[in-house]
Order: structure tokens, then sequence, then C-alpha cells
């Protein structure tokens, strides 16, 4: 079996020596090549090389954001049956699709779970999210959130390593000296109804301060705790999604505290949860931070989303 092994080798928690046992281990029961990423966006081409040169696997060696860029590479040219399966194991801080696919976060246990994997010729493949031109696993949003992101990004850039403590700092700081507390200019449109039956007329009306989506549940781990803002999420089911129509301090705290509960299920008057959607679009005339997988995309105007039922096969 043709694999190519794309590594992250700034990946947060795995050491080159860890990384060294694991090439051996899946060099012993496959045709494996080996391509270390060097630069930002390098993981899309590695994709589309695979998809293009025909491997049958693909594997991710890194965190959320080396996943985002693989699926990219692969889906350049749309879904197809024939492009090589997606094969993961974690390096990153959160490795939150691997978890959320029931995987083990360890690397070298996530390595003996792909290779019996591939022996049992075991697949699934899910439905993932679009938005504007880019692929999505498991998560996006626009506005907070994202801005989170952003700030982390800029940590990490100056040395600072991604770990709860640093996302849970970064988004009390945004929180209180951004802009987002105070705006609430985002505008949303329903492509079409809700696929659960839901009439047309309950699209939302107004405006809101953010949007948190999701391709499956939870939408990111604190460490081992799940976060969960939109609990029926799923990869084999529409997108869904939550928004904010404020972002008062109390009514942010008590969403806070439910999206975080061992049952959660956010509700209130500020908030507004739609499941399994085909796709819809936010819109704002501030530009407004947007992210996707917890990868950055800056300040944006719009953004179309899509969901993509069936588009990826997976090893599992």
């Amino acid at each position: 079996m043709r694999a190519l092994l794309v590594v992250n080798p700034t990946a947060t928690t795995t050491r080159p020596r860890t990384r060294e046992v694991l090439v051996s281990a899946l060099s012993t029961e496959l045709d494996l090549e080996v391509a270390e990423t060097t630069h930002r966006g390098h993981a899309i081409e590695l994709g589309t090389r695979a998809a293009r040169e025909k491997f049958d696997v693909i594997v991710a060696l890194g965190g959320d954001g080396t996943v985002n860029e693989v699926v990219n590479g692969l889906l350049v040219d749309g879904p197809s049956g024939d492009l090589p399966a997606l094969g993961v194991v974690p390096g990153g801080s959160a490795n939150v699709f691997i978890r959320a696919l029931g995987g083990p976060r360890d690397p070298v246990d996530a390595t003996g779970l792909l290779l019996e994997a591939l022996r049992a010729n075991r697949r699934r493949t899910i439905g993932l999210g679009r938005v504007n031109d880019r692929w999505f696993i498991f998560c996006a949003g626009y506005g907070l959130d994202a801005a989170v992101v952003g700030r982390v990004e800029r940590a990490r850039s100056n040395g600072k390593t991604a770990t709860p403590g640093l996302y849970v700092r970064s988004a009390v700081a945004q929180y209180f000296r951004g802009p987002e507390r105070t705006m609430s200019s985002i505008e949303l449109k329903l492509d079409a109804p809700p696929s659960d039956g839901v009439d047309s007329e309950t699209e939302p009306s107004g405006r809101f301060a953010a949007v948190i989506v999701q391709n499956c549940s939870p939408w990111t781990y604190l460490g081992p705790r799940p976060v969960n803002p939109c609990p029926e999420a799923s990869f084999d089911a529409g997108l869904d999604f939550l928004a904010a129509r404020a972002l008062r301090l109390p009514s942010t705290l008590r969403t806070v505290q439910q999206i975080l509960s061992s049952k959660p299920d956010p509700r209130g008057r500020e908030i507004v949860r739609r499941h399994d959607l085909s796709g819809f679009v936010l819109r704002s005339d501030t530009p407004l931070a947007a992210q996707v997988d917890g990868d950055y995309l800056g300040e944006l105007t719009e953004l179309r989303f899509a969901g993509v039922p069936h588009a990826l096969r997976v090893v599992v």
C-alpha cells in the first residue's frame, strides 16, 4: 500500500525521537514516503500531490492545522471516490479531529490503531464543511472566538506554547480589550430551510455579535474537557451553528457555563442555534475575525458556508 506521511516537525507534542519511532513503525507495513513541511501551506501542496499521484493513503502527523491543510490539498479538485484515504497521528495541542473520531491522543497508540485499521481495511466516509474557498473538518468561527485564535497565533509566533491556559488568557483578554463585546454587526441568511423540517420562517432575524459553526461534536477541547456549543453536530449531518446576539458579561458567562457542562444545551434570549444545515451566509459591514479548525483566516466581511456530505474517506 503506497502512503505519503506528511510530518509537521514543529508539532507541539511530538519529539524528533518519537517521530522516528512512528515513521519506522509505519514503514514496516507501508510503501512509505515521508515529507516534512517547511512553511505554511506546504501540507496543502503535499495533499494535492498525493491526490494527483494516486497514493492509497495520506497520513498527517501533526496538529489540527496540519490535518486541515492536508484535507484542503486532497480536495483541491473536489471530493472523489478515488482520492487517498486520510489517516491521522496526533501531534498538536488539542487534536480535536482524531478525538472526535474516537481515536487516542497519544501518537504511539494512534499509530498502532492506524496500522490495525489499515490491515482490516477500515474506512469511514464523513461530511465536511466549506467556507468561501476553504474546507474545514470540525469547526469555524466568526467574531470573538476567531479573534481569540488570532491572538493565540500571534503569541505562538513570539515563542509561546499553545496550552489550554494560553487560550483561556487570550479569551479573557480579547473579551475585555477587543471590540467584539460591544458589536453586533453579523447578518445571517440561511441558504435553505434546515433539513430537519423546520420552516424557513424561523430564519434568525436581527444581527449577531459572534457565530460558532460545528461539523462535529465537540467544537474543541479545553485540556480534557470538551467544549460543546452545538452538542448535536455530527460528521454524518449538515452544519450546526450557535449565534450570540450580544456578548454581555452575565449572558456570556452563562453560555460558557452551559457549553462546558457535562450535559451541554446552550440556550437563552441571546442565543440562536440551528442543526443540520446545508448552507448559510454570514455578513458584516465591519470586517471581523474568521477561523477554520483553529487556523486564523484574517478579518473578512462575508463567509459563505456549505455542508458537503460524504466528502472524505478516513482510516479509523
